[in-house]
């Protein structure tokens, strides 16, 4: 009956997962049922501040809006094992003041350096 159980929760928490467009085939992890590409780049003598770009948002603006908040989450969490970030430009952004240029999101964030 234990593993029945156990087996019940983790369907029902994959199920949670596919209906927040969070669950993942391969490496990347859907948003709004859509794939990104991109990743978040900063300067090696100040990886602390960061931009992150996702495409294509045409799939869906609300997608790229949580891949490209992932991205930043990821690069935080690598480089000062934290997914605390001040953004200047992101998530809670309004939608009309987003950096969109060639179907491509931008974000832009500071990681919280909590060492």
């Amino acid at each position: 009956m234990g593993r029945f159980a156990i087996f019940l929760m983790m369907g029902l928490a994959m199920a949670g997962c596919s209906k927040l467009g969070m669950l993942s085939t391969g490496k990347n992890p859907s948003f709004d049922g859509q794939q990104f590409r991109g990743g978040a780049k900063a300067n090696r003598s100040d990886r602390q501040h960061f931009v992150a770009t996702v495409k294509p948002v045409s799939k869906s603006l609300e997608g790229a809006i949580g891949a490209a908040e992932h991205q930043g989450i990821r690069h935080c969490i690598e480089y000062f094992g934290t997914s605390e970030i001040d953004w200047e430009v992101g998530p809670q952004t309004d939608p009309d003041a987003l950096v969109v240029e060639n179907d491509t999101l931008t974000f832009m964030g500071t990681c919280r350096d909590e060492g």
